[in-house]
């Protein structure tokens, strides 16, 4: 019964602080909001008792969002930063979530036409080392690869961050 109830605050957490990162409009807040999010998904690793990767990902991801706060304060302009911006107009916010609830329709039709939903809900526990072979393993569904290729990927963002941020002369 407890773990159902923190189940709900996190996933409340999560959404709430999810919804809040891509709508604000200070860059500041919204890379804040991300980290609440990010902690709130930790949070369900460790009520899964998979404390690795729960603290795998405070670690990694809190020294990410560290990242986005230098390059928020070194890229953005400091009328940005005191939150001046430009209001939405409605029509704008009509078509956006006109866009979001097709999208939602779409994935939720997939995922009970293809019974994901069923096929998410285990019999059995999955073991740490289960989980630990099917991250770090190069085999049919195994993600080892997907790790390089995100690793790579992040590596050319850092890269292109540094750039962008040079003063040419």
């Amino acid at each position: 019964m407890a773990n159902q109830i923190m189940f709900i605050i996190l996933a409340a957490v999560i959404l709430g602080a999810a919804v809040l990162s891509v709508t604000t409009k200070r860059i500041m807040r919204a890379a804040t909001f991300l980290l609440f999010v990010l902690f709130g998904i930790a949070g369900m690793y460790f009520l899964l008792d998979y404390t690795f990767l729960g603290a795998a990902q405070i670690s990694i991801y809190a020294g990410g969002i560290t990242m986005i706060y230098i390059f928020a304060i070194q890229l953005v302009s400091k009328h940005t930063l005191q939150g001046l911006y430009e209001r939405m107009r409605g029509s704008k916010v009509i078509a956006g979530s006109l866009a979001a609830l097709v999208g939602a329709v779409m994935v939720a039709f997939i995922l009970f036409k293809n019974k994901f939903v069923s096929m998410a809900i285990p019999n059995e526990e999955v073991s740490m080392e289960q989980v630990g072979n099917t991250l770090m393993g190069s085999e049919k569904y195994q993600y080892v690869l997907p790790f390089e290729f995100i690793s790579i990927f992040l590596l050319a963002c850092i890269i292109g961050g540094i750039v962008i941020s040079r003063k040419d002369k």
